[in-house]
């Protein structure tokens, strides 16, 4: 596995990881790493919908904690998005196990790391949820940290289920059709330091208006919140975040400063029981959806919290 220089710069370097294509052609995953030289820990993170790693700040705070870094760019996001592709399209979410299951390989065998850390944000922390049930049982994971997981529609139960057969016979029987997007662009305003955040990343891999929704994914993304709803089987300690409050709006609203601007936060931590035997939920108040984006304080909290949980659930190995 060949790494080069990343977009990020030394010392961040990033391989491409070749994928079964599919039926719009070659496919591929970006695995980005900054190694600690001698750790036996490391941590793999997922990113969110419409993103792409680049929280640097998330990476300066693990690998001074020990562990070596890596992050995924799930095929056709970010990195690994590629011209004759349909961004961030999927139908199953299953198809993620393969990347997934190909950095594991590198990070534990090739890079001859023993302890394994996944932090899935947002999209990302679903997919690490139902990719760490699938592999209950291997010893494949040693902890799961969720930063809000997407787990749950931002919607009352009611719509959820009257939308959720509606939903499910379109993605199968239209699966490229574009659905008007709900993602607000004021999140990103809220985030990008061009608009009223202070945070730099490229807005050609997370636009504010975000990308087409596709009914396909967004089929594969009801199926696998009713895998959460029915229960998941992870078998190692997971550590849940979610902000205290919640900001649902079309328009710009200072709030989005201080809340989550995406999900709806009480139903994410409503559904953390689901995930598993051991399960810890943590709140932060005045977290922004990406908790780790927060305001210096905050985030500084959710690092603190983090640290604790570690200690106690995700000790580093014996020497």
């Amino acid at each position: 596995m060949e790494f080069r220089e990343d977009i990020l710069g030394a010392p961040y370097e990033a391989a491409e990881l070749p994928l079964t294509a599919d039926e719009e052609g070659a496919v591929s995953a970006t695995l980005v790493r900054r190694l600690v030289p001698g750790s036996q820990r490391a941590v793999l993170y997922l990113h969110g919908y419409t993103d792409y790693f680049f929280q640097a700040n998330l990476a300066d705070h693990f690998t001074a904690a020990g562990f070596s870094f890596y992050a995924l760019d799930l095929r056709k996001y970010g990195r690994s998005l590629r011209p004759h592709q349909s961004p961030n399209f999927i139908r199953d979410l299953a198809a993620y196990d393969e990347e997934l299951d190909q950095a594991v390989r590198i990070i534990r065998e090739q890079d001859g790391h023993t302890q394994l850390l996944v932090n899935g944000h947002s999209t990302g922390g679903l997919v690490a949820a139902l990719w760490a049930s699938r592999r209950a049982g291997r010893g494949v994971v040693d902890g799961l940290f969720l930063n809000s997981p997407f787990l749950s529609m931002p919607t009352s139960p009611a719509v959820r289920a009257l939308g959720s057969p509606a939903v499910g016979a379109l993605g199968r029987l239209a699966a490229t059709r574009k659905l008007p997007s709900a993602l607000n662009p004021h999140y990103v305003h809220s985030l990008h330091r061009d608009h009223r955040g202070e945070w730099d990343f490229d807005l050609a891999l997370k636009p504010a208006e975000g990308f087409p929704l596709y009914a396909g994914w967004l089929a594969a993304i009801n199926r696998g919140h009713q895998q959460v709803r029915r229960g998941l089987r992870i078998d190692c300690p997971v550590l849940l975040m979610a902000s205290t409050a919640s900001t649902i709006t079309t328009k710009w609203d200072p709030a989005l400063l201080r809340t989550d601007g995406v999900l709806r936060a009480d139903d994410i931590a409503a559904l953390a029981p689901r995930l598993g035997r051991h399960v810890t939920t943590v709140r932060i108040e005045g977290g922004m959806h990406d908790l780790v984006l927060s305001g210096e304080q905050v985030r500084a909290r959710v690092f603190a919290e983090l640290d604790r949980w570690l200690d106690t659930y995700v000790p580093a190995p014996a020497v």
